[in-house]
């Protein structure tokens, strides 16, 4: 990549004007990005956050808090028969739309950090069965696929 001349001196990245540092303000710790990942998953429940990511509770309950005041999550209250109300936690649109930046760096990490080149799962699409990933296009009717849409293998 090379910049326009104008943009070459770089002020335009300076402080919080970079969208990338932004992103990285907000997904601050392993934690916070770990809670968006298993809500990409499908989990919504407290204890299973805590579960999953494996970390204290108090360490998740930072990176809860801290995706719902960043507007990525929202608590959604629920009841079951017999038992107290709680909240389940759910990805709001902007939340749901960190799923190509998961994606990317999932499939960067199988690339380059896995033992042949294969990480332990692989994403595909839950009707035609083909592998979902991330590529860089300039065609802006290029097909997207949703975390509704895609099925979680092992990598066989």
């Amino acid at each position: 990549m090379e910049f326009e001349e104008r943009l070459r001196d770089r002020q335009w990245s300076v402080g919080n004007a970079c969208s990338v540092a932004k992103l990285l303000d907000l997904l601050s710790t392993k934690t916070v990005f770990l809670a968006v990942r298993e809500s990409l998953f499908g989990t919504t429940r407290f204890e299973d956050f805590v579960e999953r990511i494996g970390t204290s509770a108090p360490a998740v309950s930072r990176a809860l808090k801290q995706l719902e005041a960043s507007g990525l999550m929202v608590r959604v209250p629920y009841q079951e028969p017999g038992k107290r109300a709680r909240d389940e936690y759910r990805l709001t649109e902007a939340g749901e739309d960190l799923l190509p930046v998961y994606l990317a760096m999932s499939q960067w990490g199988d690339k380059h950090l896995q033992k042949g080149g294969r990480g332990p799962l692989c994403f595909v699409d839950r009707e035609s069965g083909n592998r979902v990933g991330v590529i860089v296009t300039d065609d802006p009717n290029a097909a997207t696929v949703s975390a509704g849409d895609i099925e979680i293998r092992l990598n066989r």
